[in-house]
């Protein structure tokens, strides 16, 4: 890390041992816990034009998904569990637990939201506030899985495919994949949102082909063992119980189905939220309506 540019001045680098290996994350601020998960294909940079607004009121605790920036890849299983969002909101818990922190509040985008309302629903004890920004859940994604979305998030189906192949394809071409993928979710389909700082540590990462395959993994895992323990949540009439904040990006892939806030409502019992022009990545392409939002929700 230490030839990468530092977005976060005056914070704190750890590595906390895990089931997984050691996970990275960075810590700064003060105030009540809050943990911050980011998405794909992307790193805890993605949060560095929040973090500046968002320390003055919270504790923050930014970390690298498993298999993501410099957090440990673990070798998969033949079922995907290893990089199941079960697995992965079992990283998240044992983080805030050497932290010290036995409840606190959780902001997910992408997959890092995939994470945290699993992570609510297994460890409800744990989340106080719980902020998911352009998604719904992942059985939403598949039952709704018409030619539409299917053309708009072909990478679902893509990196899901078995033998190496996506792995293989993307690794002829990294970066320019990585980029592509960048650039084409945003409002504007160019990479103008993105600080050149934060592209280089996407690009260090997905250069690695251990991760390009952790990433591959995790959309496996979306396209069975996660989507199953959604299932088996939904059939049991388990529901998210802290108050639930959906963001989604106006250009952003939540806006192109049913409602969001109508999905999330059959997921959660106490939900709100509201549309943020931008596309997929509003951290970085709308700072900030995107902070104004998560704070007015997560310090109420």
């Amino acid at each position: 890390m230490s030839e990468l540019p530092d977005l976060f001045p005056g914070f704190a680098s750890h590595r906390i041992d895990t089931g997984a290996g050691p996970i990275f994350a960075r810590t700064g601020g003060e105030g009540p816990p809050l943990l911050l998960l980011h998405g794909f294909p992307q790193t805890h940079a993605m949060w560095h034009r929040l973090a500046p607004l968002l320390a003055r009121h919270f504790s923050l605790v930014l970390m690298d998904l498993r298999g993501y920036g410099a957090s440990a890849a673990p070798e998969a299983d033949g079922e995907h569990r290893t990089y199941s969002k079960r697995a992965m909101a079992g990283d998240a818990v044992a983080v805030m637990t050497a932290f010290g922190h036995e409840r606190f509040r959780l902001a997910g985008h992408d997959r890092g939201g995939r994470v945290g309302y699993r992570l609510a629903l297994d460890h409800p004890a744990r989340v106080e506030r719980l902020a998911l920004i352009d998604i719904v859940p992942t059985f939403e994604m598949w039952a709704g899985m018409d030619a539409a979305r299917a053309m708009s998030t072909y990478h679902w189906m893509f990196l899901a495919q078995p033998d190496g192949l996506p792995e293989k394809l993307i690794g002829a071409a990294p970066l320019a994949f990585l980029d592509h993928t960048l650039a084409n979710w945003t409002a504007t389909r160019t990479l103008t949102a993105f600080d050149e700082r934060a592209l280089a540590h996407y690009r260090h990462a997905f250069a690695q082909p251990a991760r390009i395959h952790a990433a591959c993994e995790d959309y496996r895992a979306g396209a069975g063992i996660d989507r199953a323990d959604d299932a088996a949540d939904r059939e049991a009439g388990r529901k998210i119980l802290c108050p639930l904040l959906a963001l989604w990006g106006v250009a952003g892939f939540p806006a192109k189905g049913r409602s969001a806030l109508e999905v999330w409502r059959e997921w959660a019992v106490d939900v709100t939220g509201a549309p943020v022009a931008g596309g997929h990545f509003l951290p970085e392409e709308n700072p900030q309506a995107t902070g104004e939002a998560l704070l007015a929700f997560l310090q109420a």
